[in-house]
C-alpha cells in the first residue's frame, strides 16, 4: 500500500490511515504538496498574510513540534506574489563552534524539514505553481543519509574548514512527468560550513574539504481535493510534526562518543594543523635556498 502511494507521478494518490501506523513516525520519507493545501491543512504551523508567509511556533501543549523551513527568505507564490518569509532557518548557515555545530544538528534531525519550489509541468508554460517538499527526518532512512554525511565528513578532515550540502532537486525532478521545470531547484538543498580557525586551510581553499550529498528516497504525493482525503493528509502531517521523542539510538551513541569527541579536540587539531603546514613550508623555501 506504501509503495502505491509513493507513485513518481504527481497525480492524486490515495493516502490511507493505515500510513499513521507508525508510534514514532509516519511511514513517509519524502512529500510533495501545494503549498496552498498546505496553509489549508496547516493553519496553526503557516500563515499567509499580504505579503508575508509566516511559519509560527508551535503550540504551546507542543513545544517540540512543528515543521522547520530552510528558505532564503522569500518566494514567488504560484509565480505571481512576491512573499517574504518570517520564521525559518536559513538554507546556507556558517558554524564556528561545537555548540553550533550541535544545535544546528539537533534542529534538522528532529522536526520535518520544509522546502517551497515553483515548478512548470509543461513546456514552454509560464504557469507556475508552488509546491511545499517535506523532507521526513524521522524516517530511518533519511535519518541515516543526513547522519552519514556529517559523521563521514568529521571522520575526513582534520582540524581544517569544511562545507557540506544535502540536495534534494534529483529526487524532486523524478517525481514529475518528464518535461517539467524547476523553477526554482536551487531551493531545494541547504548547507553548513564549519569555519575553524587554521591558520592555512589548504583543502578547504581548494575545495577538498567540500562535499554534496544527493539525497535520495520515495516521495509521496499528498496532493488531494477530496474533504475525506484532506482530512486523512491533515492526520499525517500532524502524526509527522509531533514533539520528537528522543531515543538513545546506537547512532546518538555513536555521535556522542566519537564525533563529540572529534569536535571537542577540533581546536587543538587546527593549532596541530596550523604548525604542521608552517614547517611544510618553510622546508619548501629551504630546499629553493
Amino acid at each position: 500500500k506504501a509503495n502505491a502511494l509513493c507513485a513518481q507521478i504527481p497525480s492524486p494518490s490515495p493516502t490511507s490511515s493505515g500510513e499513521l501506523r507508525g508510534p514514532r513516525t509516519c511511514d513517509c520519507e519524502l512529500a510533495l504538496l501545494p503549498l496552498r493545501q498546505l496553509l489549508l491543512l496547516q493553519p496553526d504551523c503557516f500563515q499567509l498574510r499580504g505579503d508575508r508567509l509566516a511559519v509560527l511556533r508551535p503550540p504551546r501543549h507542543q513545544p517540540a513540534g512543528g515543521f522547520t523551513v530552510l528558505s532564503d527568505g522569500a518566494l514567488h507564490h504560484d509565480g505571481q506574489r512576491h512573499c517574504r518569509l518570517t520564521g525559518h532557518l536559513k538554507r546556507d548557515v556558517e558554524l564556528t563552534s561545537h555548540r553550533d555545530y550541535k544545535d544546528f544538528r539537533e534542529t534538522i534531525l528532529s522536526r520535518p524539514l520544509v522546502f517551497f519550489t515553483n515548478v512548470r509541468t509543461k513546456n514552454y508554460s509560464s504557469k507556475e505553481k508552488t509546491y511545499a517538499f517535506i523532507v521526513n527526518t524521522r524516517h530511518p532512512k533519511i535519518r541515516r543519509q543526513i547522519e552519514h554525511g556529517m559523521n563521514t565528513i568529521i571522520s575526513s578532515v582534520f582540524g581544517e574548514s569544511y562545507k557540506l550540502r544535502f540536495d534534494f532537486q534529483e529526487v524532486v525532478k523524478s517525481f514529475f512527468p518528464p518535461g517539467s521545470h524547476l523553477v526554482t531547484g536551487e531551493d531545494l538543498s541547504f548547507s553548513y560550513e564549519f569555519k575553524s580557525d587554521a591558520l592555512f586551510d589548504f583543502f578547504y581553499w581548494f575545495g577538498i574539504s567540500k562535499n554534496t550529498v544527493a539525497v535520495t528516497g520515495k516521495v509521496l504525493n499528498l496532493s488531494n481535493t477530496s474533504a475525506e482525503k484532506k482530512e486523512i493528509i491533515t492526520m499525517f502531517l500532524e502524526k509527522m510534526s509531533e514533539p520528537y521523542v528522543r531515543l538513545n539510538s546506537f547512532s546518538d551513541r555513536k555521535f556522542s562518543v566519537a564525533s563529540r569527541g572529534r569536535l571537542i579536540s577540533y581546536k587543538t587539531k587546527s593549532y596541530c594543523y596550523s604548525i604542521l603546514n608552517v614547517f611544510y613550508i618553510i622546508s619548501i623555501i629551504s630546499v629553493h635556498l
